[in-house]
Formats: structure tokens, C-alpha cells, sequence
């Protein structure tokens, strides 16, 4: 892997899943691990609700726009992980693939989206754990 290691979020809208999961690994991951996400059916816009759940964690994902997955984003990453679009995402031999399975956040309110957003992050916090090397 090279000395900063790429990841890709993939989920059906890129709306929320995927975007929550950016939004931890930009933040946690201190610019040590390019982060990209992409949607298979990108939605029109971003969760709200995902939106107010990573505001209560002091991470602003406002400002993204749901993306079109492209074979280019998949290529030039060096894991990618899925959330519920599993076949809709190309394989390319040499990646890292992880599907996390986890609860669609799309229609939920504030309650239940927060338990996802947890999951998320301490997904997101092994991750950064598997791709960074151990110090001696």
C-alpha cells in the first residue's frame, strides 16, 4: 500500500452511510488516508438528518454533494467499502474490499440514526488501525 493509502465509501445514494463514513475518516484519519465516497444512484442531496447526526459529533458534512461511482474512483483506490450496493460496485483485482453491513439511515429520524453513526465511526477507527502501521 502506498504511504497514504486510499479508501472509497460506497453506498446506493451517497447520501448518508457513505458520506458519515467520509466525514469520520477525514476527521480521525488527519489527512494521513485520501477519503473518497460515491454513490451507485447518487440521491439529490445529503441526508439532513445525517447531516444533524455528525453536527452532534462536531463534523460538518454539509457541504457534500452525493457523488457518481466510477470505475476511475474505484481504481484509483486502495480499499473500497461497500454499504449496501455490494454487485452494483466494480471489482478491480489488487483492492481491499469490506462490505459493512448497516442500517439505511434514509427516512430515519435523529433517534435512530445516531446508533449508525456509531457504528460507523468505531468502523472507521478500526479501519484507520488496519491501514496505518504499528510503531514500535
Amino acid at each position: 500500500m502506498p504511504d497514504r493509502p486510499s479508501v472509497l465509501f460506497v453506498c446506493v445514494h451517497n447520501a448518508g452511510r457513505s458520506q458519515m463514513a467520509a466525514g469520520f475518516l477525514e476527521a480521525l484519519g488527519h489527512g494521513r488516508i485520501e477519503v473518497r465516497s460515491a454513490g451507485s444512484m447518487p440521491g439529490n442531496q445529503i441526508n439532513p438528518v445525517a447531516v444533524e447526526a455528525m453536527k452532534e459529533v462536531g463534523i460538518d458534512i454539509a457541504g457534500e454533494q452525493p457523488k457518481k461511482l466510477t470505475d476511475d474512483a474505484v481504481v484509483a483506490s486502495d480499499v473500497v467499502i461497500t454499504m449496501g450496493c455490494g454487485d452494483e460496485c466494480p471489482y478491480f483485482p489488487g483492492k481491499r474490499y469490506e462490505d459493512w453491513v448497516l442500517d439505511d439511515p434514509a427516512g430515519q429520524g435523529i433517534d435512530a440514526v445516531r446508533p449508525i453513526r456509531d457504528e460507523i465511526k468505531e468502523r472507521v477507527e478500526a479501519l484507520i488501525a488496519s491501514l496505518e502501521p504499528t510503531s514500535a
